[in-house]
């Protein structure tokens, strides 16, 4: 596989991926159409925030698996074209929350105790002693906005100085604020209203940027604003504007909207806000972490497997993987035999487990179920665009889940609707890891979902599967095994014959020109292939 790298990542990342014989290649200096060619034959690409990844990228990438980001921030990234393009997006956001977090603390300490502008003037020959006073974090407000990974982090380690601690967080409870000795305050300009040093920890989203402008930074008052988490949050204009006019004693911003800083920055023309160019991961520890991080992810997308970190996909714990392996490929089969039965314009897919598998992480599974369903009715369906797919075709998807199960240990069961049919198949694992379905359509039958197989009704009557094996013996197609099931004796009656090879479309024809047959749908159980 190739490993298109554009961006600068440790040697520990690289090294891991070479060896497992995958083919790395470096170019830091890509963009425009040397990007795109380079990228046209790439099955994954590692990049940090110096690289666009954008619709056009995917759309050169054919053969792209998964898009490393060697770090947290992933706003470089098209994430919706990723999407529909099927491709993983993940990031690396465990490696550098200890660096970020020590980043942030010692701006707050730099803003606080004005260490770089008395260095600087220190270095210029003045001993300027008593020009700087400054301002003890011990008995102070720190307000958090943000109290993810690295918000926590930065958390534990003011409150160990004896800072009081309150936070905003839209997306957490006053439990797990609590959890960090902080408060949950629920409006930002409260928060800032209250806090002597704000420090700010939130993606840049549609919704977080500007969040932090001329109205909030009147609320922090006589404080201190840090940024180390990304620009554009801070209105740099307004936030140039209060420390100018004393509304902020100072400000201390790793990150900005436009990076590398242009030199014109009103940010620059105030010895009272610090600045650092983008350093908040700029530790030789975070750096190894983060690229082995992300090497290890895009190793789990070659190998089919769940991919921790992923931002558009099912993640899974890699302890809780062996549990749910099998049902992925179980789900898979289950959807597409569905669907090609059905033969319909599809409404609805139901996902329904059953017994030990219902107390695991599924959400994989149904994606996989997903990916069977409409991997015969779109191209290059994958367990990543296909919850996409569904809500583009405009097909409800509901999951449940049933801790009893009457006959198996575990049951996974995909149904697809169109409204007015519904058909049902169900699939199981037995004793030694091996897969089964063992109910389609109501139809009790006991297949193995590998290979080519013939899903065939006709009418219960005798003779009828003679007359099947004759036809596919005369046309050198070979039956590795059937299971045959009917409603009652002389009624309907479905088989599953698993076959060597496919069945020629002369011979489907043949079968079904018996007017015994009902049906015969041929399914290829491993390539998603079908009729």
């Amino acid at each position: 596989m190739k490993v298109l790298v554009t961006d600068p990542v440790d040697d520990a990342g690289l090294d891991l991926l070479r060896g497992a014989d995958h083919d790395v290649t470096t170019g830091y200096e890509l963009e425009g159409e040397a990007l795109l060619s380079a990228v046209a034959d790439a099955d994954a690409m590692i990049v940090r925030s110096g690289t666009e990844v954008s619709e056009a990228v995917f759309e050169a990438a054919e053969d792209l698996v998964i898009v490393g980001r060697a770090g947290i921030g992933v706003d470089n990234i098209d994430i919706d074209a990723a999407t529909r393009h099927g491709v993983i997006v993940a990031n690396a956001p465990e490696g550098n929350v200890r660096a970020a977090a020590e980043h942030t603390v010692a701006m707050t300490f730099a803003a606080a105790r004005s260490i770089p502008q008395a260095h600087g003037r220190l270095h210029d020959g003045e001993w300027a002693k008593s020009e700087y006073l400054g301002t003890e974090l011990n008995g102070a407000t720190l307000g958090i906005v943000g109290l993810g990974r690295v918000g926590q982090e930065v958390a534990k380690r003011l409150d160990a100085l004896g800072m009081e601690l309150i936070v905003h967080d839209p997306y957490i409870s006053e439990e797990r604020a609590a959890q960090f000795g902080a408060e949950l305050v629920q409006e930002l300009s409260d928060c800032l209203a209250r806090a002597d040093v704000a420090t700010v920890h939130t993606p840049l989203l549609p919704e977080t940027e500007g969040m932090i402008g001329e109205s909030e930074l009147a609320a922090l008052g006589d404080g201190f604003l840090v940024n180390c988490a990304r620009g554009g949050i801070v209105d740099e204009e307004a936030l140039a504007a209060a420390v100018a006019d004393d509304t902020l004693r100072g400000a201390a911003l790793d990150v900005f909207a436009d990076e590398p800083l242009p030199a014109d920055s009103p940010l620059l023309e105030h010895e009272e806000i610090v600045v650092t160019p983008h350093l908040g991961a700029s530790t030789r520890a975070a750096q190894e972490n983060v690229a082995v991080d992300t090497a290890r992810q895009v190793l789990s997308a070659f190998r089919d497997e769940p991919v921790v970190n992923a931002l558009n996909a099912p993640s899974l714990d890699e302890s809780a993987f062996p549990a749910v392996r099998p049902y992925v490929d179980i789900a898979d089969t289950a959807g597409r035999i569905a669907v090609q039965l059905l033969d319909e314009r599809i409404a609805e897919v139901e996902v329904h487990y059953q017994g030990e598998i219902a107390d695991q992480d599924v959400e994989l599974v149904t994606a996989s179920a997903l990916r069977g369903v409409f991997g015969s009715l779109e191209y290059e369906v994958n367990a990543v665009n296909a919850p996409r797919i569904a809500e583009d075709r405009g097909v409800e998807v509901t999951e449940s889940k049933t801790r009893q199960s009457d006959d198996f240990r575990s049951l996974v069961t995909v149904t697809v609707r169109d409204g007015d049919r519904e058909l049902a198949v169900c699939g199981t694992l037995f004793a030694d890891d091996d897969p089964r379905i063992v109910r389609i359509d109501g139809y009790r039958v006991d297949a193995r979902p590998y290979g080519q197989a013939l899903v065939a009704r006709n009418r219960d009557q005798p003779g009828v599967i003679g007359f099947v094996g004759s036809v596919l013996g005369e046309a050198d197609v070979n039956i590795a095994g059937m299971f045959n099931a009917r409603e009652t004796s002389g009624g309907e009656a479905l088989t599953v014959y698993n076959l060597d090879d496919r069945v020629p479309e002369p011979v489907l024809e043949e079968l079904l020109a018996d007017e015994r047959m009902i049906e015969a749908t041929q399914i290829s159980l491993e390539t998603g292939e079908g009729r």
